[in-house]
């Protein structure tokens, strides 16, 4: 086949649109688990090294508190809790934008670069030596880090089917908890460089996990795929198949940047109550990474001891983290693997609220990160999956990780009471409570909704179904509400392939 046959039979938009005369190719399940595999092993493992490097980098400060840089920057009442809260309000007002640009820009050039700029930043705290530089640093920190974890959820929702999400998300998360663990073993050893060019150990920690972040952002540059349909690993009918694949899943939803799909991203109350679930994960998330340290030496264990301590709840985290992400994939459910681990969560922090002996307290500490590392991902392949097109789907991701991480500056300023932290524990009880409660309102509004468009789309046969498809259809065309709503707020109605209507995700 010539070029010029080539490019008539298929033509890509910039990002993932289908062929122009469309190859209707078979796939069958043992096709499409060979593509995932492609997928899986040219995708994962980098963007999971991107963010263990971000969740790093954001989170050593707790390392680097307990290795003398509370007492060498006089870091007295509430200064570093005002340290590690400043981060996130920079980093929350940026997400948006950030996701906004991945749409604009390729996502093989916009993630190494914001990933370059936060590298830098974190290397320059190497010269931090005060009070407010620290806080300088960690505000451009944030800003600097902002698009990666909402921009990398956002990615792979371009690769993978709605059903194939979370537990994709959800090893790409498990790097925090990697994360977590590694950087208790690092802080482990390079504060030991105390002294070294006459510098503290915590300052270095602070440059030797920014120049490594630097590292890896540079060959970023040259390892991170763009699209579907411009995969290089990819054969053509590969490429083909996978591309026609997501166009089913996305129901012909629009792919293209308009403003009003932003507009429309904004006013649905389902983003809201999304926020909310993830606002209530997030806040314990942040506690454990920033305060871990601090509540394992609190409850009698030397600095160097606690260090070492908060790897085995990291790594219990990961683990759990994949398996809760596979389940939640294998039985296309996501509320009830955000309520079960929560309540894990919740035991963890009653025992921790309500003991004072080291080994209970551990052990709580423990089963409060089992119980919330694996929530986040499923949180947001729940987001997504509800959200419509790529454009509402990027901007619904970027609200609700960017409004969450406000819950961060919550997170900075609830552990000031040792040695035995009642009012954080108290107030991380509450925030779970407020996404239980949240998880079962969505599960059941969902599941009205479902109902209601099984009557409106099928109800009345597959005459009045495909009838109601194209009326749906007109009401686009005439931008009623070209995001894939038709009238009365139903969401359009275009049959799968299988001939069963879309439905939200429970």
């Amino acid at each position: 086949m010539s070029a010029t046959e080539k490019a008539d039979k298929v033509s890509y938009d910039e990002d993932h649109a289908v062929t122009s005369k469309e190859a209707q190719v078979e796939l069958t399940d043992a096709a499409y688990a060979k593509i995932l595999r492609k997928l899986d092993i040219h995708l994962l493992p980098f963007v999971s090294l991107l963010y263990l490097l971000s969740f790093l980098d954001r989170a050593n400060i707790g390392n680097a508190k307990i290795a003398g840089m509370a007492k060498d920057a006089d870091l007295i009442g509430f200064r570093y809790n005002t340290i590690a809260a400043v981060f996130f309000i920079p980093y929350a007002l940026a997400e948006v934008p950030s996701n906004i640009a991945l749409k604009l820009v390729r996502p093989s050039r916009w993630i190494p670069s914001i990933m370059l700029a936060w590298g830098l930043v974190m290397t320059l705290m190497f010269f931090c030596k005060t009070y407010h530089d620290l806080i300088i640093a960690r505000i451009f920190l944030g800003l600097a880090e902002a698009g990666l974890f909402p921009g990398i959820t956002f990615y792979l929702s371009l690769w993978y089917r709605k059903r194939d999400v979370a537990s994709r998300v959800a090893i790409f998360f498990s790097a925090a908890t990697v994360a977590g663990a590694f950087g208790g073993i690092l802080a482990y050893g390079i504060e030991k460089m105390e002294g070294v060019g006459g510098h503290h150990g915590w300052q270095w920690i602070f440059c030797l996990e920014g120049l490594a972040t630097v590292l890896v952002s540079v060959l970023s540059y040259f390892f991170m795929y763009d699209y579907p349909a411009t995969a290089t690993f990819l054969s053509d009918t590969e490429r083909e198949q996978i591309v026609q694949m997501l166009k089913e899943d996305s129901q012909d939803l629009a792919t293209h940047y308009d403003r009003k799909f932003v507009w429309q991203a904004i006013k649905d109350y389902k983003t809201y109550v999304q926020i909310g679930i993830y606002i209530g994960l997030l806040i314990p998330v942040y506690a454990i990474a920033l305060f871990t340290p601090t509540i394992v030496q609190e409850l009698g264990f030397t600095a160097a001891q606690a260090q070492l301590l908060t790897i085995p709840p990291f790594v219990c985290g990961c683990v759990a983290t994949i398996a809760v992400g596979l389940l939640s994939d294998k039985y296309n459910l996501r509320g009830p693997f955000i309520i079960g681990p929560c309540f894990v969560s919740l035991i963890g922090y009653i025992i921790l609220y309500t003991t004072k002996s080291p080994g209970a307290g551990y052990a709580g500490a423990v089963l409060s990160a089992i119980g919330i590392y694996p929530t986040i991902a499923v949180d947001l392949a729940w987001a997504g999956s509800i959200a419509g097109g790529d454009v509402r789907k990027g901007v619904v991701i970027a609200m609700v990780i960017g409004l969450g991480n406000l819950g961060g500056i919550c997170s900075s300023f609830i552990y000031i009471t040792p040695p035995y932290f009642h009012i954080g524990h108290g107030t991380i009880m509450g925030w779970l409570g407020l996404s239980i409660l949240l998880s079962f309102f969505a599960m059941w509004d969902y599941n009205r909704i479902n109902k209601q468009r099984d009557a409106y789309c099928g109800g009345g046969g597959a005459d009045e179904g495909m009838i109601a498809y194209w009326v749906t259809i007109i009401y686009a065309v005439v931008g009623a509400e070209a995001s894939g709503k038709g009238p009365d707020g139903f969401i359009l109605c275009t049959p799968l392939s299988s001939g069963l209507w879309e439905r939200f995700d429970l």
